[in-house]
């Protein structure tokens, strides 16, 4: 007598195909609702609503940024399927900017660029994982797979250039005011 199949559910390559699905889902619902209220509170309010983007959504933010650093075990223990390296890259990145530059710094937390960083990672997200998990259960759209593996070229860049032109022109502006505040400039005598 041979072994008991298993019920398809049960099968080791549906229940990792149903974790990833959950997964997704679960990314994709937090990014979507972060980009709907972003986008509801800039109807609502317009420019104001930049102002405190940090304030409104940040904990849902962080939330779903630290989730994401599972799909580093997920790539390393083999669920999925991606190069370990370059989503390390991506997600030290975006944690150590949310956390490190914008969660401790108060200052930052109100500037704009928050909000614009915002908008492209959550756009970006929404767009991966929503094609993430239709892929894990077979399903294949053209626009969505051009879309996911095009819309990164011209928001990425955007993305590196608000986060170095801000921080970089933030630093700079910072360095310039304590030289100039210690060694300040003598007006000559006429």
């Amino acid at each position: 007598m041979g072994p008991l199949a298993l019920p398809a559910w049960l099968q080791p390559r549906y229940r990792k195909n149903a974790y990833l699905f959950i997964y997704y889902l679960i990314q994709f619902c937090g990014h979507s609702w972060i980009f709907t209220n972003m986008t509801v509170r800039f109807f609502s309010f317009g420019k104001d609503s930049m102002v405190d983007t940090f304030y409104a959504i940040g904990l849902v933010m962080r939330l779903c940024q630290s989730v994401s650093l599972l799909e580093l075990l997920h790539i390393y223990v083999g669920i999925e399927s991606n190069h370990l390296l370059p989503r390390f890259l991506q997600l030290t990145e975006r944690i150590i900017i949310l956390f490190v530059v914008i969660t401790s710094q108060e200052e930052v937390q109100e500037k704009y660029v928050v909000c614009v960083l915002f908008v492209f990672w959550n756009l970006l997200d929404m767009v991966r994982y929503t094609y993430s998990m239709l892929s894990v259960i077979g399903i294949s759209y053209a626009v969505l797979t051009w879309l996911s593996q095009t819309l990164w070229m011209p928001i990425y860049p955007l993305c590196v250039l608000a986060e170095g032109m801000y921080f970089t022109y933030s630093h700079l502006y910072s360095e310039r005011r304590d030289i100039l505040g210690i060694f300040p400039i003598k007006k000559k005598k006429m």
